[in-house]
């Protein structure tokens, strides 16, 4: 999984913090309810504008 396609950083948005690219949500506010045990799914739903290919992309980070 390449996450660079998938994440970016900008000084204007959410203060710099790595974003899911084309969204206002951060990439910690997702590994944060994985951490908790929330499935992908309820995470997608809990915020629209995730993409599936999105929650790859977070794990990708952690590694």
């Amino acid at each position: 999984m390449d996450w660079k396609s998938h994440i970016s950083t900008d000084p204007e948005i959410a203060h710099g913090a790595a974003c899911f690219r084309g969204t206002r949500i951060p990439v910690s506010v997702v590994l944060e309810n994985l951490a908790a045990g929330e499935a992908p799914d309820e995470i997608l739903a809990e915020y629209p504008s995730l993409e599936p290919e999105h929650m790859p992309a977070g794990h990708s980070l952690c590694r």
